[in-house]
């Protein structure tokens, strides 16, 4: 049997190692929809373990700068229950636009309080070794409209 030979010319060489760069470089750079979607996992399990009082799991989701300042899960939880109370507690979250930074995200969410009124919470998410964490969150009363 005989052997066939194939010819590649330096110019399909260059396209195919063209194209597996291309490649390469895209599959290790995440995708916006999948930065979404981390970013709002995390979101969404803090807020879980706050409504089932697993103050660990809220306490895993928080940022390394978070527990440094709160010390320990317990007075994290007590901070957020008593001052963020739609954040402890919200009966209706919905995800609203991300903002990119330098350094960190904002992810707006929009959020009913077990009260009724309805708040937008401004979370400030930073990437801890490849996984999202929350470093804060700014509470802004929403504005109703017409």
């Amino acid at each position: 049997m005989g052997h066939k030979y194939i010819g590649i010319s330096r110019r399909n060489i260059v396209i195919l190692v063209a194209c597996l760069a291309l490649v390469a470089l895209w599959t290790t750079q995440p995708l916006a929809a999948d930065k979404d979607a981390e970013i709002r996992d995390t979101i969404l399990r803090q807020i879980e373990a706050f409504a089932n009082d697993d103050q660990e799991e809220a306490w895993a989701h928080a940022s390394d700068g978070i527990k440094r300042r709160f010390g320990s899960s317990q007075v994290f939880i007590d901070m957020v229950r008593q001052a963020y109370p739609a954040v402890h507690s919200a009966t209706a979250i919905e995800f609203d636009r991300r903002v990119p930074h330098r350094d960190f995200e904002i992810q707006v969410v929009k959020l009913q309080g077990p009260e009724g009124k309805r708040w937008d919470a401004y979370y400030r998410m930073v990437q801890v070794e490849g996984a999202w964490k929350i470093a804060g969150v700014r509470l802004q009363e929403a504005d109703m409209g017409i």
